[in-house]
């Protein structure tokens, strides 16, 4: 008979997943949208992400299903939150010899990390599903809905802590004209020159900001450490153990998914992912927001953003039921299209305070259609496969990362506009090839036990 402390125990363990993340990027995605403007000279801060990504690229091809293996959910969490917490120690003494090294650290430990937490999630909420005689679907979709509810709101916090601690920088003149020319789509030089707008806060007030950081990324390590419940203990409640696949067949799985056409005209998705993320992190919160405002307004910004994504998402997830996956996907791309049309011709400057909200409150409506559904559709598609389809994802994701923060310090925000415009288009057509092969296909053939495998992963969602 099912009991309600069962019910309490795992929504103990999604609880305590969620609250690590949040501790965790609250200080590294507040610190990720300032190291373009923080770190200019020389384009340290972009090349630095661009490593960060270079190295979640590489790891999402073998790490994670070895260190799921070897140490299990928790120890791997716990691991890959270390390499978050180095990174932020590498920024007490920024240069090429640490921001660098930190970066491929945290990079290596991104794609386990998040393969752990799905995988963690998946499995607890299937198992609360079976004992209490529901739907997997329904219960993962709870605990995910739970999860990035709490882990979304971490963009806001992490970004108001840096705009409260910088807001103590002595408030600047307005700027000339001709500064506010070179900002928005027409800056070419912005990113590895250093203008009166970008000039860093007092050493002090970094200071600060990173210990604050520092602190809430060992927070989050000792709070898995401390609470979650490894999920071997959890299985062998339920199922007892079941033996894993060898990690080369694993790894081959990756890749041979490759012979599955829907996944080539799927890649796109999640590569224009990358690049739009890596577009508003580097681009929109230096050529735009510091350029014009100055640094103590790019965590209010991004508040904005997050606080849209956070809200989207949720609201997504129940709306998606009703209207299909089709209608957000056109709602995302016309939204994001509208924007980089409008920040092509915008020419900003202190007076429009209003209007650099509104673009990054837009972007996280949009942001959220691909956080949700582009995981959503692989898990459908590729149910059998989960791993490795997945493994694709955050490997290509990783790669448009890589681009958007490599091309940084050399293209002028125009041309990475027209790029972006570009891979929009490319991956809505591909995308539109992939659901009219699916709809003249409506029903695949399952092996026996896994006919709501589908429905069961429908829900797995973002990075």
């Amino acid at each position: 008979m099912f009991s309600a402390s069962t019910m309490d125990r795992s929504l103990r363990n999604v609880l305590v997943v969620s609250f690590g993340f949040l501790l965790l990027f609250t200080a590294y995605g507040g610190l990720q949208n300032l190291q373009s403007s923080l770190y200019s000279e020389e384009g340290l801060g972009v090349t630095a992400l661009s490593t960060l990504y270079g190295g979640m690229l590489l790891s999402s091809m073998f790490l994670p299903p070895l260190l799921i293996e070897r140490l299990g959910c928790k120890g791997t969490i716990i691991l890959s939150m270390c390499g978050y917490v180095a990174f932020s120690v590498g920024n007490f003494f920024a240069s090429w010899y640490t921001l660098i090294p930190t970066s491929i650290l945290l990079g290596l430990g991104a794609a386990p990390l998040w393969s752990a937490q799905s995988t963690y999630l998946t499995i607890v909420g299937n198992m609360h599903a079976k004992k209490a005689g529901k739907r997997g679907k329904d219960v993962v979709n709870q605990y995910f809905g739970i999860f990035f509810l709490v882990f979304q709101s971490s963009g806001v916090w992490g970004n108001l802590i840096s705009s409260l601690v910088f807001g103590q920088t002595p408030s600047q003149e307005a700027l000339p004209e001709e500064q506010l020319m070179s900002c928005g789509a027409s800056d070419c030089l912005m990113a590895t020159a250093t203008t009166n707008s970008t000039q860093r806060p007092s050493q002090q007030l970094v200071y600060t900001l990173l210990g604050i950081y520092t602190g809430s990324g060992v927070l989050a390590v000792l709070t898995i450490a401390a609470f979650l419940k490894p999920i071997q203990d959890v299985q062998r409640e339920s199922e007892g153990e079941k033996k894993s696949p060898p990690f080369w067949s694993t790894l081959l799985s990756t890749f041979k998914l490759y012979r599955d056409k829907r996944l080539c005209l799927l890649i796109l998705l999640p590569l224009y992912s990358g690049l739009q993320q890596g577009f508003l992190s580097s681009e929109y919160t230096r050529s735009y927001v510091t350029c014009a405002l100055g640094i103590q307004f790019v965590g209010y910004v991004m508040i904005c953003f997050s606080a849209t994504n956070a809200l989207c998402s949720v609201l997504y997830g129940k709306v998606s039921q009703y209207t299909g996956r089709v209608v957000l996907y056109v709602l995302g791309a016309v939204t994001h299209l509208s924007c980089m049309i409008a920040l092509l011709l915008w020419r900003p400057g202190a007076d429009q305070l209003a209007v650099f909200f509104v673009f990054s409150g837009l972007w996280g409506v949009a942001d959220a259609v691909w956080q949700t559904q582009n995981n959503a559709l692989y898990g459908v598609l590729f149910e059998k496969s989960k791993e490795a389809a997945f493994a694709n994802y955050r490997l290509w994701e990783a790669l448009g990362f890589v681009i958007a923060f490599g091309y940084s310090t050399f293209l002028c925000v125009r041309v990475k506009l027209y790029i972006l415009l570009g891979v929009l288009s490319l991956s809505v057509v591909a995308y539109g090839l992939v659901e009219c092969v699916e709809s003249k296909n409506p029903i695949r053939p399952h092996t026996p036990g896994q006919a709501n495998q589908a429905e069961d992963k429908e829900i797995q969602t973002k990075m």
